[in-house]
């Protein structure tokens, strides 16, 4: 499975309806096109609509059964229609447009009219690693700063909802520390090895985890075995686990500059996918993030 396969295997999927919040933009519009033309999901569009116009004319798309465009004077009213929209299940998707991080999530845990269902909500990112068979999805690189042993649950449960999505029946989870033994005075160690433990006395079910792991015996089965660790996930895993929003940061950004990795990635958690791209994203990431939250939805 790499990205591509996941837009083919997305497109499969029965037609599902994005709402895109704050959409006047170059980028997302090509998104959208992208994902139009590979019948991925059909748009409600938010914001101001003659620039919203004014950028489907010059991608040549109209509107249409596929794409709507609903006049909106602010970000925050553009958001605040978007959430609603998937709330009331006009669509079951959630794009950020052209709108800062914060003002979209304000009213994604709005009480009244969001989507806030679980306790943590989390990112989670599939990356197309040159060499690698299989995507390896990255959290939390972008939510969380740094996860208490009861957050990290519920990211690993996040992540796991979106890895099967995609059909990854039992994803293998490497819950990451420094060092692949546990040190009392290193915290991510001493989590790592409950979650471990969780897993197995089945509080935390649907993967399989083992840590904690360093990031080269997670994904490298010459490096496990050179250090003489054995295990289901070691060299294997589908799910990298980070101990902190540093170290995703970090992890996340290498992968895209160091390694030209093509990367989708949605907010897991709520009642729906959230798809939270940079907006510095190409369009083509953009694409990938919605083939991803298309697939996890039910």
């Amino acid at each position: 499975m790499n990205l591509d396969q996941l837009l083919t295997q997305a497109s499969d999927h029965p037609n599902k309806t994005v709402a895109l919040a704050a959409a006047a933009d170059k980028e997302v519009i090509e998104a959208v096109k992208l994902a139009v033309e590979q019948k991925l999901a059909s748009f409600i569009l938010y914001g101001d609509q003659d620039k919203i116009t004014n950028l489907l004319n010059e991608f040549s798309l109209s509107q249409s059964a596929d794409v709507k465009v609903v006049h909106e004077s602010s970000d925050r009213e553009a958001s605040k229609s978007a959430v609603t929209a998937v709330s009331n299940g006009e669509a079951d998707v959630l794009m950020k447009g052209m709108v800062s991080t914060s003002v979209i999530l304000k009213e994604v845990l709005n009480k009244e009219y969001g989507l806030r269902k679980g306790k943590v909500l989390s990112h989670v990112a599939a990356f197309d690693v040159a060499g690698y068979d299989r995507l390896i999805f990255v959290t939390d690189s972008g939510m969380n700063i740094e996860p208490d042993l009861t957050q990290k649950v519920e990211i690993v449960k996040n992540a796991v909802s979106i890895a099967r999505g995609v059909g990854i029946e039992s994803p293998k989870v490497a819950a990451l520390a420094a060092v692949e033994v546990v040190n009392p005075s290193m915290q991510a160690t001493l989590d790592a090895a409950a979650l471990t433990q969780m897993n197995t006395r089945d509080q935390i079910t649907y993967c399989v985890i083992d840590g904690p792991l360093a990031l080269d015996n997670a994904i490298s089965i010459e490096a496990a075995t050179h250090k003489g660790i054995k295990s289901e996930v070691a060299g294997r895993a589908d799910i990298l686990l980070v101990p902190s929003i540093e170290v995703g940061n970090a992890l996340y950004k290498s992968l895209v500059y160091f390694s030209n990795a093509k990367v989708g990635g949605v907010i897991a958690g709520a009642k729906a996918p959230i798809v939270l791209t940079s907006r510095a994203d190409s369009a083509k990431s953009k694409v990938y993030s919605i083939a991803l939250a298309v697939s996890s939805t039910n």
